[in-house]
């Protein structure tokens, strides 16, 4: 089985968790590689404007791969250090092949999010939830944290005291608990989820695409510079936007006399 789709709407790119019987799993070695590779080709390519991300079946991702768990198995070795290695060369280069990406993302959550399928949702840009999904930073509950980057990911998702509210207890929240705190942008009816999310991917692909790869790392640099440091490196990003075609084809388009 292919573990991962790649469907194409013209600058579009749908990326489909593709293992339901399993409900997608994202930390096994095979769904590792082939979302750090799809998304290193995506971000090589040049033409790709915009990418979603969802899951196959009813879940959008139950996070870790639990049979991988086991000592021996997948993750887990009998010496720590082989373990920690693991972790390393496994699920921990998902949330850096996100962080380096200069595309927009945007998750569309089906179904359950738990674990470290709640973190892979909080690795995208924008994140839509269809009515029957629901969330979990559920970690705790198997006496583990978050070996994927959730710590870090989840207060930038929603406010601090949330994010510990969720990481400490475990508990699992839906759609509507999720747009209340932050953690998603919109709850949409199942069966309009996927088409709400490729709708705002080509409103972005619509968009001059310097103009908005530049702004998102702007908008990443954000969460951890200073407004100086943030300012200096939007000078230097306009300095480069102000002599794209992209830029001179809007402002005439803007200059043209409105009929």
């Amino acid at each position: 089985m292919t573990v991962l789709l790649e469907e194409r709407f013209d600058a579009v790119l749908l990326l489909t968790l593709n293992q339901p019987a399993r409900r997608n799993p994202m930390s096994d070695q095979p769904t590792v590689e082939a979302l750090v590779d799809a998304l290193a080709r995506a971000e090589a390519a040049g033409d790709v404007r915009a990418i979603v991300l969802t899951g196959a079946g009813s879940a959008f991702s139950s996070g870790g791969d639990i049979d991988g768990l086991k000592v021996g198995v997948g993750l887990v070795h009998e010496q720590g250090v082989e373990t920690r290695r693991a972790y390393r060369v496994g699920v921990q280069r998902i949330p850096l092949a996100f962080e380096a990406l200069e595309i927009p993302t945007i998750a569309a959550v089906n179904g359950a999010a738990m674990g470290g399928g709640c973190d892979l949702a909080c690795m995208c840009d924008i994140r839509l939830a269809g009515e029957s999904a629901y969330f979990a930073e559920s970690f705790v509950k198997l006496g583990l944290t978050p070996g994927d980057g959730g710590a870090w990911l989840l207060q930038r998702a929603v406010s601090f005291s949330k994010a510990c509210e969720l990481a400490f207890t475990g508990d699992r929240i839906s759609a509507q608990e999720a747009l209340a705190c932050g953690l998603v942008s919109q709850v949409v009816p199942d069966a309009d989820l996927l088409e709400t999310a490729l709708g705002i991917a080509r409103r972005i692909a619509a968009n001059p695409p310097n103009a908005v790869r530049m702004t998102k790392r702007l908008m990443r640099e954000a969460r951890t510079s200073t407004l100086a440091a943030n300012l200096e490196l939007a000078a230097a990003m306009n300095s480069l936007a102000h002599a794209t075609p992209e830029h001179q084809a809007a402002l005439a388009a803007f200059r043209k006399p409105k009929v």
